[in-house]
């Protein structure tokens, strides 16, 4: 692993450390998915909880070279997005876009627009309230990967769901 890949792990572990729960750091499972729920609150083992949408459901989809068009895999992880938000009503999404480095800043801007959309959409078919779903695009300004190959392209062609707690309203 090169020091850049090592730097963004990081970057990813600080960041997803801050999305903890201020309202549940007493370790009493005050918060959504306490006592009976499956799993200690917040945590992965937790069905209610963001971290096991993330690890368990999926967060991310991936799309096809220049193309906004769900896949079948794509189609089974949404549908559990769908499910799991249903199911958990006090969520709120932010569907991010992202592209590839090929393209020009506002095409692939234009074409993650289409992913999130794409994503939202099938959502919304499920039964998941639009207004519970917003969308934003970062393009190529955002990549996962970093390395001009068609196995890190792959990977920064997506749509990530993101999950609030203080989105609605």
């Amino acid at each position: 692993m090169n020091i850049l890949s090592k730097l963004i792990s990081v970057g990813a572990l600080v960041a997803l450390a801050a999305c903890t729960n201020a309202t549940d750091l007493d370790g009493y499972g005050s918060g959504a998915g306490g006592a009976g729920s499956g799993g200690a609150a917040g945590s992965a083992s937790d069905p209610t909880s963001p971290a096991y949408f993330q690890q368990a459901v999926g967060d991310r989809v991936l799309f096809e070279v220049d193309q906004s068009t769900l896949t079948d895999a794509a189609r089974g992880i949404l549908q559990g997005q769908a499910e799991w938000l249903m199911q958990n009503v006090d969520y709120s999404a932010v569907i991010e876009g992202h592209a590839d480095e090929q393209g020009t800043r506002e095409y692939n801007l234009a074409l993650g627009a289409r992913r999130a959309n794409a994503a939202r959409e099938f959502l919304i078919s499920r039964g998941v309230a639009g207004n519970r779903l917003k969308v934003l695009s970062y393009g190529k300004e955002r990549p996962i990967e970093i390395c001009s190959e068609e196995a890190c392209y792959a990977k920064n062609r997506r749509a990530v769901t993101i999950l609030s707690s203080d989105l609605t309203g």
